[in-house]
């Protein structure tokens, strides 16, 4: 049985999660990556894997849940901007 830790655990990990979604579906479908920080993306990106990492190390499922999935979406952000970095013009 769940108690209040957990579900505040999964209510922050869910409402955190779902507020990246906009701008990961926003990204996905215009391709369009221009106005986002390189720099940022990045470091967020790791700060991402190192929450999960720390998730994985407590054996804390609502860290793990959600920054699986927000590494998921952050780092497919990323390689949309590092290819756009590469495209000619």
């Amino acid at each position: 049985m769940l108690n209040w830790t957990d579900w505040t655990g999964y209510a922050a990990a869910t409402l955190t999660t779902l507020s990246f979604v906009p701008q990961a579906w926003l990204s996905f479908r215009s391709r369009d990556v221009s106005g986002i920080s390189l720099g940022m993306y990045s470091i967020f990106t790791v700060g991402v894997a190192l929450w999960l990492a720390y998730g994985i190390f407590l054996g804390a499922w609502p860290i793990i849940i959600a920054n699986a999935i927000t590494l998921t979406l952050s780092a497919s952000i990323l390689m949309l901007k590092l290819r756009a970095g590469q495209a000619p013009g």
